[in-house]
């Protein structure tokens, strides 16, 4: 039988799940490679044979998605499938055009041909771009129906970027299970705050596998929480969807692969930073919603920041560390930390660029959109003592930590520094006390 051969390209999530629910032990098919781009230094590995199946018992190589022409051309590729996400439509149609004119046919999946049933109810936490404020809104989630008295157990979009075999399952219920599973700084913003609220966090690489031990884990599961990354959509078959939008980026619901994927599937949109952003801004992510999904339930949503020491904001010059991924692929030019700086009246912003070494030099050379914010990239030791360097090199009088954790735990920083928080506030109603109520009547939970 003449089979298939394919070339999936992704960064290390979406792609491993195409796999392991399309294309893995279908005879029909034959993945040659993975290609891999956005996260650094995560090709150049192998799709374990413990994960690939019986069909590829020496694995399947991962390359740098630079490579694709080569490689479609090296193994007379017929299919090349798109499986990452935060795009603009004009750089994923782009992609196709290199992958038409190579001779192969580009693929999207439907989502329904990769999500799995789950034996609980679930609820998906997902956004239209990377940094809308998905996680807050999934702490709040998770916090109203724990005070229900229900055991949330929440599934994490995939961030394997370690030893994959290791990470098929991964659970998170103590602190102590980020240094046991080699956790990047990236994990540990997404895993940490769930762990302090007392669920606990699944993720990994085999959603099936990841999904069955969350429903049955020791410490009770009555519903999963999918808490989304990127703006791609859910692993699983969803009872309730909740989508995240950006006004601060408005318009980009629909122009970016696959928000609009999310906001057409939404039950339920939260307009968040509502507080922040620009009232003509929101109301272009009304209209969005309208245009493609009116009958969704909209919350309007505000994520106000709380600061640790205010008075090493005041009159000082700050450097200012923000959440990697959505400075890079998520193109916002401000966070929590810049808000901060500019509500507590920072004196200056110091611009890190100058200082930077190692792989912060590359991260500003591949993203010049980020200017004088700091992206927090850990993604490997070498990252990490990298940001280390930077900051230390860098002449100011304090540091704002605009990250979901304590980079001080991971880091050593010399300088003075606060953190900033920030939870989801709705504003008026609905809210999603009354949408998870109705929840909870339907699914008979609590």
């Amino acid at each position: 039988m003449s089979r298939t051969n394919v070339i999936i390209i992704g960064a290390a999530g979406r792609d491993f799940h195409n796999f392991n629910t399309y294309y893995r032990d279908k005879e029909k098919y034959n993945v040659v490679a993975f290609t891999a781009t956005q996260i650094p230094d995560i090709h150049g590995r192998k799709y374990p044979p413990e994960l690939a199946g019986q069909l590829y018992p020496a694995g399947i190589p991962i390359y740098e998605q630079g490579e694709l022409v080569d490689l479609i051309k090296k193994y007379n590729v017929d299919d090349c499938v798109f499986s990452y996400s935060d795009l603009h439509y004009v750089d994923v149609m782009n992609l196709s055009s290199v992958v038409n004119a190579a001779g192969s046919n580009f693929i999207l999946l439907a989502p329904r041909q990769t999500m799995i049933r789950s034996k609980k109810p679930v609820i998906a936490v997902c956004a239209t771009r990377t940094g809308t404020g998905k996680s807050q809104t999934s702490r709040k989630v998770a916090e109203y129906l724990m005070e229900q008295g229900l055991k949330v157990v929440a599934i994490r979009h995939p961030m394997p970027y370690g030893d994959l075999a290791a990470q098929k399952v991964q659970r998170f219920s103590t602190i102590d299970d980020l240094a046991k599973h080699k956790c990047t700084i990236e994990e540990m913003e997404e895993y940490e705050p769930h762990i302090e609220r007392g669920n606990v966090i699944y993720s990994g690489v085999d959603y099936e596998a990841i999904l069955r031990e969350a429903e049955s884990d020791p410490e009770g599961c009555d519903l999963i929480l999918w808490d989304g990354g990127n703006n791609d959509f859910p692993f699983f078959e969803t009872d309730l969807m909740i989508t995240v939008a950006d006004p601060h980026r408005a318009g980009h619901e629909l122009s970016y692969y696959p928000g609009e994927v999310n906001m057409r599937l939404a039950d339920v949109v939260v307009i968040n930073k509502i507080d922040s952003a620009a009232p003509e801004n929101v109301e272009i992510v009304r209209e969005s919603i309208r245009k493609v999904n009116p009958e969704a339930v909209v919350i309007d949503g505000a994520s106000p920041i709380q600061v640790e020491d205010p008075t090493l904001i005041k009159g000082k010059r700050v450097l200012i560390v923000e959440d990697g991924p959505t400075l890079t692929h998520g193109e916002m030019k401000l966070g929590a930390g810049t808000i901060a700086a500019q509500k507590y009246g920072a004196a200056e912003i110091v611009d890190p660029r100058a200082q930077a070494v190692g792989k912060l030099a590359e991260t500003y050379a591949i993203y010049p959109h980020v200017g004088r914010l700091l992206p927090a990239m850990g993604y490997s030791d070498q990252q990490r003592a990298d940001l280390a360097a930077t900051i230390a090199r860098v002449d100011c009088d304090s540091v704002i930590i605009g990250t979901p954790i304590d980079l001080n735990r991971i880091v050593t920083i010399q300088q003075p520094t606060t953190r900033v928080y920030y939870d989801l506030q709705e504003i008026g109603k609905p809210d999603l006390a009354e949408v998870l109520a109705d929840f909870m009547k339907k699914h008979k939970l609590g």
